[in-house]
């Protein structure tokens, strides 16, 4: 058999390619939208990907599922179980429907299907045995967003992002059914999650790759709490915020995405720019100088899902940044859905349009003034809870387009996050909301916190 994991630090998402070497038929696990890396691997180890399916319908990344059958031509196997509020639409004809004890073989690889219901209804997980190497005990259970190292999937999602009321609370009482499923399977059992650290799938994942389950019955809180009652509270209490993209992805990886091919974009300054404007550049730069109405979301490893909480899916895109980045900004775009990416202007010729600048304090001259100042902390609700100043109003950087703010907007507005990354985004919705003054405090609450003591 042959096994490999691909994570995508920028999601804190993973998938799996699994192959049997004695027929060189593979099958991809909860691919994400851009296939390039599954097609490198299995063409570098002689395989053929015959199979694709998913553990559920993704709310965090848009998924590459119908694509494998339209560049592979892969057999598509999804989950039949759930509510007709979460059946997979518009699936080619020849795709099949699991229900739980169902079994995909690829080859001499054997994956059964359990039924996992919890983060969503028709969740499932694949219990893996490799049949070609003699041995007729599961090795392994892909588990989706079901169990993750030292977690597992919340059940909120469907209230929170999708807005069906009453969902969080059945999701959990599911999910306090589907770990006691686990009860008769042995501790080595390999555990293959469907996302790490980073992700906004649960509160507490960790970075390690993989565990065991017998691990994770010492380790995983879920496996400590055998009151049902207590469990339920445990779950769904101090959840992050879920981005509001996840919404729309969960949407469209229900009914399909087109075929996503890159294409050749427009570079340089239009006559008149339409549509919405994302700055790519780095908090240090945006400071400095900037177009009115642009948001900063740097260009790093955490640009999909800052990104994430602002891009409007029915309007057309242009980016500030290097042109030497297009593929692969249209490839970060695309794994959450939007494929409207139109326009880079370059860095190098951006300041011809800049119109804003914004100032800094630290936080020594924060320390002296924040009693008589409007004050706005951006970071999380759960940061938020930890520690504070009491005096600043609290408003998820992510919500504030959408939110009502209680600050006139000829009034200087002061603004931290945590450490000043995520506060300079703020800033720069804050000016699109039309805010005249906003000043970013330096090092954010860790600033603060060190100099209030």
């Amino acid at each position: 058999m042959f096994f490999q994991q691909f994570y995508d630090q920028k999601l804190a998402q993973t998938s799996y390619m699994v192959g049997c070497q004695k027929t060189n038929e593979a099958i991809i696990i909860d691919p994400k939208r851009v296939l390039d890396e599954y097609e490198a691997v299995a063409k570098r180890e002689g395989f053929t990907i015959t199979h694709a399916t998913e553990t559920h319908i993704h709310a965090d990344f848009a998924s590459g599922l119908r694509d494998a059958a339209r560049r592979f031509g892969a057999t598509l196997f999804v989950s039949d179980e759930g509510d007709e509020n979460w059946k997979y639409k518009n699936m080619p004809s020849d795709t099949v429907f699991l229900k739980d004890g169902d079994s995909i073989h690829i080859g001499h690889v054997e994956l059964k299907v359990m039924h996992t219901a919890g983060h969503t209804p028709e969740s499932i997980s694949f219990i893996l045995t490799d049949h070609g190497g003699g041995s007729s005990e599961p090795m392994g259970m892909f588990t989706g967003d079901f169990i993750f190292v030292g977690d597992i999937g919340r059940p909120d999602l469907l209230e929170e992002a999708a807005k069906m009321e009453g969902t969080t609370e059945e999701g959990a009482n599911a999910m306090f059914e589907s770990i006691q499923k686990l009860h008769d399977f042995p501790d080595f059992l390999q555990i293959w999650p469907g996302h790490g650290a980073g992700s906004a799938c649960g509160k507490s994942l960790g970075a390690v790759p993989l565990s065991t389950l017998g691990y994770e019955r010492h380790n995983n809180w879920a496996f400590q709490i055998k009151d049902r009652k207590a469990f339920i509270e445990e779950l769904t209490s101090d959840q992050p915020e879920p981005p509001l993209y996840f919404a729309q992805m969960k949407q469209v990886n229900k009914i399909g995405l087109p075929l996503f091919e890159v294409k050749e974009l427009d570079i340089g300054i239009p006559e008149k720019i339409t549509g919405q404007i994302l700055d790519l550049r780095t908090k240090e730069d945006f400071a400095k100088g900037f177009k009115n109405g642009s948001i900063n979301i740097p260009y790093n490893d955490k640009f999909v899902q800052y990104a994430g909480w602002f891009v409007q899916y029915d309007v057309p895109m242009t980016v500030i940044a290097d042109p030497a980045d297009a593929i692969e900004i249209q490839k970060d775009l695309a794994s959450i859905g939007f494929d409207q990416l139109e326009r880079i202007i370059p860095i190098e010729q951006a300041d011809v349009i800049f119109d804003d600048a914004y100032e800094h304090i630290t936080p020594e001259q924060f320390k002296e003034i924040y009693k008589e100042i409007n004050m706005l902390d951006v970071r999380t609700t759960a940061e938020h809870k930890v520690a504070n100043v009491q005096e600043a109003t609290h408003i998820h950087y992510g919500h504030l387009l959408n939110s009502t703010i209680p600050f006139a907007k000829e009034t200087p507005l002061y603004v931290y996050c945590q450490s000043g990354i995520r506060s300079t985004i703020a800033i720069s919705a804050l000016k699109k909301l039309g805010y005249k003054t906003v000043i970013n405090v330096l090092s954010g609450y860790n600033g603060i916190s060190a100099v209030m003591k």
